[in-house]
């Protein structure tokens, strides 16, 4: 296993499980204690981690894992999932795309999409993620805008005034949201307040409002609100989220799809 995918491997473990041990980590990444102390050394000396005896704690409960170090953990769901929320975009319609992985795989099923290959254009996306934009911009046939703004490290988006000011001259037909958290109760949100900002201002031009997240993101809670339950007209998520679940979000007036 390569160094780079080593780090990626046990920054998520740590995300899920707060803390890793030495010998648990080289258990699961099947590699040697040494190596294993070695990459908490490094990923500690870039504050990735805080390094503790024997082991690794995650620096917080509201801890963000950097886009580039999220590995596909779950890959095939979120790529089922950019499939269908890729096909209740109409062609010629106005979409707004947040940051995020499940959010770029949504870009990358609009992209190869057979309908979408020509018009005028045939797709007008706008969106605050630098990664998304650059994945775009090779697609003639579509339109691409990038709102203003500061670039944030952690999610390539970018936030502040200047996307305000972009986001309050547009007007879109869904916005497609990736988020940290839904809930019922206390809606979706993201790690940090002027992420959530910018998003919640695609849901206020949007139509139609439609959240992509895999159902280990469902029930949970993060920092920042970016909007209620009830704004959401669509969750698109995997098969494994429970029949409550549905429930609960379908009572909230939510159309639920589970691929």
């Amino acid at each position: 296993m390569s160094r780079d995918a080593r780090w990626k491997t046990l920054l998520e473990l740590l995300v899920e499980r707060g803390r890793l041990d030495v010998e648990e980590a080289a258990a699961e990444l099947e590699v040697s204690a040494a190596t294993v102390r070695r990459d908490f050394d490094q990923l500690a000396e870039q504050q990735m981690l805080v390094r503790t005896r024997g082991g690794a704690v995650v620096h917080g409960v509201s801890y963000e894992l950097p886009l580039r170090y999220k590995t596909a953990r779950h890959a095939s769901e979120k790529q089922r999932i950019a499939r269908a929320v890729a096909d209740l975009i109409a062609p010629g319609e106005a979409v707004g795309l947040t940051g995020g992985t499940t959010t770029t795989e949504v870009a990358r099923a609009l992209a190869v999409r057979g309908d979408l290959t020509s018009g005028s254009p045939a797709l007008t996306v706008v969106t605050n993620a630098l990664n998304i934009a650059n994945e775009l911009a090779v697609r003639p046939q579509f339109k691409i805008v990038v709102t203003g703004g500061v670039a944030r490290a952690q999610s390539y988006e970018l936030i502040g005034p200047l996307a305000d000011g972009v986001l309050g001259q547009i007007t879109l037909d869904v916005a497609v949201l990736g988020v940290v958290a839904l809930d019922v109760t206390h809606g979706a949100a993201a790690h940090d307040e002027a992420e959530a900002a910018i998003n919640r201002l695609l849901c206020e031009r949007a139509e139609r409002v439609v959240v992509a997240a895999d159902s280990s993101k469902l029930g949970r809670r993060a920092f920042a609100r970016i909007c209620a339950a009830e704004a959401v007209d669509t969750l698109v998520t995997d098969s494994a989220v429970d029949e409550d679940t549905v429930r609960r979000f379908e009572e909230a007036g939510v159309t639920v799809r589970a691929v």
